[in-house]
């Protein structure tokens, strides 16, 4: 089985999303259900098709994250140190072209959120960081062109 590298509030965000697809998603779809075959014909009922999709998605959603969360690895980046960039690592960057700064912290490919500053191991940016240290400039592949960007610190915790 294939294992899947996450911090701990990563593997805690799946689980509460998962708690509450159980505990609340599933109950009132099924109640939604319930009600839209009350109407009749279910042949030409929308409100019955559309609560029949949305329970395929929470069931399918429920299967995909049960799966996500018995393989999950959960890696403490406060217990890794070291000057090279490596999974857990805080990382922040400057734009070589628009001077522009950012902090990422490289994660899991299932807790990535690029708005909160969670960069997927497996993304393009996070690929060309891995191994390097503070003062390296790294090329990116982007659709404009290739993007350089120079690491200016490096912390884990």
């Amino acid at each position: 089985m294939q294992k899947f590298p996450m911090t701990g509030p990563g593997l805690v965000r799946l689980e509460t999303e998962l708690r509450q697809l159980r505990s609340e998603e599933r109950p009132a779809v099924i109640r939604a259900i319930a009600e839209a075959r009350s109407h009749g014909d279910l042949s030409e009922n929308a409100e019955y098709h559309a609560a029949r999709e949305r329970q395929s998605f929470i069931e399918g959603r429920i299967q995909e994250l049960e799966e996500i969360i018995s393989a999950a690895e959960v890696i403490d980046p406060a217990t890794l140190s070291g000057e090279n960039v490596k999974f857990g690592a805080h990382v922040q960057l400057v734009d070589e072209e628009t001077e522009k700064e950012a902090t990422y912290q490289i994660v899991g490919v299932h807790e990535a959120d690029i708005k909160q500053g969670l960069l997927s191991v497996s993304s393009p940016l996070a690929k060309s960081l891995i191994g390097k240290k503070k003062g390296d400039t790294v090329s990116v592949p982007a659709p404009g062109g290739d993007r350089s960007y120079e690491i200016i610190t490096v912390r884990f915790g």
